[in-house]
Parts: structure tokens; C-alpha cells; sequence
């Protein structure tokens, strides 16, 4: 089992640009975020399977603290 933040960009024409900071050049798109969310399973899913066929590891974030900070500046 694998863990993958993913950061699900609003676009201003509408629609979600889904990104997975742990694997390099995966990102898709989505209408809507539950769109986003299957594009993204898909995605990270066709990585993981080109990773194996080569033989290379399979990074997650299974070891990886995620925070968000709201800073207010003066």
C-alpha cells in the first residue's frame, strides 16, 4: 500500500490541476474535485506501474508530515 499527498490547484477558468509532489511530472486535471480525485488515482496508478516495469523504487509519502500555515501579514 502506497501514500500520495496530492495539492488540487483551482484553475480560473474553471476546473482542479491535481499535482503529487512525491512523484515527479504526475499531474492531471479534473471538471470538479471528485473528477480531480479519480484523475489522480488513475495517474499515480499508471506511474507506480511504468516505475515497476523499469524496476525502479516507488517513492510515497508514507513517512512525510504535512502542515498548512495561515500567516496574516502586517
Amino acid at each position: 500500500m502506497y501514500t500520495y499527498k496530492i495539492h488540487l490547484h483551482r484553475e480560473t477558468d474553471g476546473g482542479f490541476t491535481v499535482s503529487v509532489p512525491a512523484l515527479p511530472g504526475c499531474i492531471t486535471y479534473g471538471e470538479d474535485v471528485d473528477e480531480a480525485i479519480a484523475m489522480a488515482k488513475e495517474a499515480i496508478e499508471l506511474y507506480i506501474e511504468e516505475l515497476q516495469e523499469r524496476g525502479e523504487a516507488v517513492p510515497d509519502d508514507s513517512n512525510t508530515l504535512e502542515y498548512s500555515l495561515n500567516l496574516q501579514t502586517v
